[in-house]
């Protein structure tokens, strides 16, 4: 008897329906066939213990307890979760079952099964399904190729240390800057720590910006605006005006450059959530939570994955799912440029996010109108992806009055490509955007306006600082963060993963070390204070890449995971350590926490 052990109910499902699985007994936390079992983990079934059930010392928070390392590694089960655990822990001990592991096909889905299966006292040999998409194909060719499970244990040491090395970073962190520091527990993360600290930055370059009043010139000439350069003053800005009036201006120099935009790649979750945020004003959290609904219903593919291309030998599903688009949406060329989408070698654990062949039968006007909006986007990149590149004309002019310079500068479209689906989905949704139409006249040089046909004016403007983050910006810096010093072969680059830094932005938010007004992520007083004292090794995103890099080694069997976690041990030892004389300072006096 197959016992899979997927993540989600769902998938536990939709493999069964893939493999002509009947329901033939109702049962409480699984699915039994005639000769398939299928159950799920809910997530994370098994976590890592906390400090206190290593001794009973480590229940009250002090200084002296710290750090906080342990030898031999403890887990439990979560109590939210324990009886699915007790369902999935009494099928692997049954003696007809072979276990398939059947998690999501990337480092914490090994953690996931692995921590389940060991707390079980499993010891039998078992499978892995290693698939990127929940279509009833990908299912039945993935369990016609299973592979055996040993074949993936450096992934598993990768994720293991991962999890380790967050507890070690975390738990001693949050400890050691909340008995140092009396008030709300500081709470330190590899991730969340050098985000918030990203966000807190911003703020102080914001709130440190000093505007600066500036003058300008503008001349109006029948549907041409020109501009001067800014002035100090009003008074010289004026000057200049006054000198001008009643002289002709004349067109010293037009250079035009052909600009050639290529079509965007498709999506990877953190695109996709950036792309819904401008769009939609979706929060990172509700892309996922949408696009998660759709994976389910078998509308579109895996939903965390950080690749935006699809695998060379998908090019034929590739273009069926194109005309599916086209017949849908009405975008899409009739020969879509399919070969600029496939990369085998940009693909680690999953393709980009596609839809599947499932949407043909699908109700689309029945789907809520969060999920409706996410899969017609979908669609749309796509269409985009594989459409002819957009190229326009970029028209500089300058002008010459009395002596002062003028400039403009507009764009005519020769090719719109990509572009005229992107306007047809904003119109369609009612968010298009307002062009600027190129003027009437063009010039060449030589050419001159009379005194009698323009007219001019002073206007008064500032200097503008940057702009606060907003769920979009801030899951772009969090993809970037530490990207340039991460290893091509990392699996993750950037601050967290595209599956988890929707939940890092909510918890800094329900942690209360960030507000959300709107659109605009803010740091609070508390975020503030926190990242004033923690130590910038550990607000850098560098820390991340270091660790990446490291991971990735060890997942490819060339790096000891015994290695790597000693590193992070004496970087634990180190951090206690250099506040031994600190705790004794007044204003600094430890306190007991009671973390029952």
């Amino acid at each position: 008897m197959k016992l899979i052990i997927t993540e989600k109910p769902s998938q536990a499902s939709a493999i069964c329906a893939a493999l002509g699985v009947r329901e033939e007994k109702k049962h409480d936390g699984y699915i039994e066939g005639s000769n398939i079992i299928a159950t799920w983990c809910l997530g994370h079934l098994v976590e890592m213990a906390p400090p206190e059930s290593y001794g009973e010392q480590y229940r009250k928070w002090t200084y002296e307890t710290l750090p906080i390392i342990p030898t031999t590694w403890k887990y439990q089960v979560k109590q939210t979760t324990r009886k699915q655990f007790n369902i999935v822990k009494k099928l692997l001990q049954r003696q007809d079952t072979e276990p398939i592991c059947a998690t999501d096909a990337g480092r914490e889905g090994e953690l996931i099964f692995r921590l389940v299966y060991n707390e079980s006292g499993c010891t039998k040999p078992y499978k892995r399904l290693w698939i990127s998409s929940m279509e009833e194909a990908a299912i039945r060719h993935g369990m016609d190729n299973l592979q055996p499970g040993n074949k993936y244990d450096s992934l598993y040491e990768a994720a293991l240390c991962r999890a380790k090395a967050d507890w070690l970073i975390g738990m001693n962190g949050t400890r050691l800057y909340s008995t140092l520091y009396k008030g709300k527990v500081k709470k330190v993360g590899r991730v969340q720590t050098p985000t918030l600290a990203m966000i807190v930055d911003r703020d102080a370059e914001i709130a440190g910006f000093r505007k600066t009043v500036y003058y300008v010139v503008e001349i109006e000439a029948d549907d041409i605006r020109l501009r001067s350069d800014r002035f100090p003053t009003k008074e010289s800005a004026e000057a200049i005006l006054a000198g001008c009036t009643g002289h002709e201006i004349r067109v010293t120099s037009v250079d035009q450059k052909e600009v050639r935009s290529a079509p965007p790649k498709l999506f990877d979750l953190t695109a996709l959530q950036r792309e819904a945020n401008k769009m939609f004003g979706f929060t990172a959290k509700q892309t996922l939570d949408y696009l998660q609904s759709l994976y389910e219903k078998k509308l579109a593919t895996y939903p965390r994955t950080d690749s935006r291309y699809l695998t060379d030998d998908m090019e034929s599903s590739a273009g069926n799912l194109l005309n599916i688009v086209e017949s849908i949406t009405g975008m899409g060329d009739d020969k879509p440029d399919i070969r600029r989408i496939l990369n085998s070698s940009k693909v680690s654990d999953h393709h980009a996010v596609i839809i599947t062949p499932e949407v043909v039968r699908a109700k689309q006007d029945e789907l809520p109108d969060s999920e409706r909006k996410i899969l017609e986007l979908i669609m749309l990149r796509m269409a985009e992806a594989t459409a002819i590149e957009s190229i326009s004309m970029k028209t500089e002019i300058q002008l010459e009055c009395a002596g002062s310079i003028f400039k403009t500068a507009y764009e005519e479209s020769i090719q719109k490509g990509f572009r005229t689906y992107t306007e047809k989905f904003r119109q369609a949704q009612g968010i298009s955007k307002l062009e600027k139409e190129p003027p009437k006249r063009h010039f060449k040089e030589g050419d001159t306006i009379a005194p009698i046909e323009w007219s001019g004016s002073i206007r008064e403007d500032t200097t503008k600082p940057a702009q606060h983050f907003t769920e979009s910006t801030l899951l772009n810096a969090m993809e970037k963060a530490g990207a340039n010093e991460t290893s091509k072969d990392a699996e993750r680059k950037g601050l967290g993963t595209p599956a988890t830094r929707a939940d890092i932005i909510e918890k800094l938010i329900h942690d209360g070390y960030v507000m959300r007004t709107g659109n605009k992520l803010e740091a609070t007083d508390e975020g503030i204070k926190l990242i004033t004292i923690i130590p910038d090794r550990l607000k850098s995103p560098s820390y991340t890449a270091e660790w990446e890099n490291r991971l990735a080694e060890i997942a490819k069997g060339a790096t000891s995971p015994h290695m790597f976690m000693e590193c992070i041990e004496t970087e634990v030892r180190q951090m206690v350590a250099q506040y031994s004389e600190v705790r004794d300072e007044p204003g600094k006096e430890t306190y007991a926490r009671d973390n029952k």
